[in-house]
């Protein structure tokens, strides 16, 4: 991992959005059980291991789940400035994320964040392959016809930072919580939405 002294010269911004950009406050243990899925693994990919008919119900009852929680969510602290800052700036802006696209649209709408994005760059997992694919990153580029050395990948986990090594841009680590669990994954590493905008604001200018 870098330390953060280098420019953020990008143009092209990709973020997670549960525990990146809103807090959700989801809790994957309860839905895991909820759904009667087993602990420490990934949701979407347990579900595709059940028969046809088991996981369309398993993901007809995830997706209730999440909505649940996106009509709770609050934006985090600083992200609307960052968001604001970004878009005054001409960079292009997606959100990757593994909810469906109508839970993500929700979430960003009830955050009042929905004005920095444009619907067809909001991709989810019905859009892209879930993270840690770097599927959905490749698909944003295409969109925005931009090379990975013109884009950041930002997310608080590391199936983000492994999607966005993968895709080959640049990667930073939302830490919030202080918990530097996969800060060597990450090219950046961050604790707050202020942290962000004042390395953006020192490469730029």
């Amino acid at each position: 991992m870098t330390t953060n002294n280098k420019p953020l010269n990008f143009t092209h911004w990709i973020f997670d959005l549960d525990n990146t950009l809103a807090d959700s406050a989801i809790d994957f243990n309860a839905m895991r059980q909820e759904l009667g899925l087993p602990l420490g693994k990934g949701m979407l990919e347990e579900i595709d291991t059940r028969p046809a008919v088991e996981a369309a119900a398993l993901r007809r009852r995830l997706a209730a789940l999440e909505r649940e929680y996106a009509l709770r969510a609050q934006p985090l602290p600083g992200v609307h400035a960052l968001l604001t800052s970004l878009v005054e700036r001409g960079f292009r802006l997606g959100i990757l994320t593994r909810n469906n696209h109508a839970n993500a649209l929700q979430t960003l709408s009830v955050c009042n964040l929905a004005e920095f994005f444009d619907p067809a760059h909001v991709l989810g997992r019905d859009e892209a392959a879930p993270k840690p694919d770097p599927d959905g990153i490749h698909k944003l580029l295409a969109a925005w016809d931009a090379a990975p050395a013109t884009a950041v990948m930002v997310g608080d986990f590391r199936d983000d930072l492994e999607a966005g090594r993968r895709a080959e841009v640049t990667t930073i680590y939302y830490d919030a919580a202080g918990q530097d669990l996969w800060t060597a994954e990450a090219d950046f590493r961050v604790q707050s939405h202020a942290e962000l905008l004042a390395l953006v604001h020192r490469a730029r200018g």
